[in-house]
């Protein structure tokens, strides 16, 4: 599997280059595997492609926060991003990786994350919901996906040292939830890792055993999909 350490400056085009990334192998075949590891800079909510902006997203505080609203191409519900998330991002072969369905797609990544976790840390780890990691019923890492006809795009976030209390302003308690949420309140329901993010990033690299650098970004697909998609309020406001 190849390695790929890029964070772009502005959100969208840390969103477009997943999807990006996606496209090339799609198209090209390429026979290798990616893990992509990006943290950003700034704050940004994110929603989940068929979430309902008003229904999502306090507006007017994130308004106020100066937060942008942009929304992805997976599923999955709202989160905020920021300071103090480690994103990762992989393509992987369907067929290849035996992940035909969303269902197998989320286990067979969960539980490779989850043993990571449980070995860098002394909590007990779990897999809640379909796509959520937890620490004591606490979600420390959410996690979405895209499939296109050969690869999907896996794609998520761990926490540590996040400003919670941002999340509680700048999201609302959203109407369709795990059952293990239980209605919770944000700040009882997300809490950060107490780990240092360079070792969940060393974890990942050894984990998926990444053996060379990927050095073929598709940039001009990039530029492309922030002007479409990503970089248009019309695609973030069209639920």
């Amino acid at each position: 599997m190849k390695y790929l350490e890029l964070t772009f400056a502005d959100p969208a085009h840390n969103l477009a280059c997943d999807e990006a990334l996606l496209d090339l192998f799609e198209r090209e075949h390429l026979d290798d595997g990616l893990l992509r590891l990006w943290r950003p800079e700034n704050y940004f909510v994110v929603l989940g492609h068929s979430n309902r902006l008003r229904a999502e997203a306090n507006i007017p505080a994130c308004a106020a926060a100066g937060i942008p609203i942009l929304r992805r191409v997976s599923g999955g519900g709202a989160v905020l991003q920021g300071p103090g998330c480690l994103n990762y991002s992989l393509i992987l072969d369907s067929k290849t990786h035996d992940v035909r369905n969303i269902e197998a797609g989320f286990g067979y990544v969960l539980q490779r994350h989850r043993q990571l976790l449980d070995e860098l840390t002394s909590e007990d780890v779990g897999i809640d919901g379909i796509s959520d990691l937890t620490v004591a019923g606490r979600k420390v890492s959410g996690n979405a996906q895209y499939r296109k006809s050969r690869y999907i795009l896996m794609h998520g976030t761990f926490l540590f040292k996040f400003d919670l209390s941002l999340i509680d302003g700048c999201l609302r308690v959203p109407e369709k939830q795990p059952a293990y949420r239980k209605n919770r309140p944000h700040l009882d329901f997300i809490a950060n890792l107490a780990l240092d993010p360079d070792r969940i990033r060393s974890g990942l690299r050894e984990s998926w055993a990444v053996a060379e650098t990927f050095d073929a970004t598709p940039m001009d697909q990039v530029e492309r999909l922030v002007h479409l998609r990503y970089g248009r309020a019309q695609w973030s406001s069209k639920f």
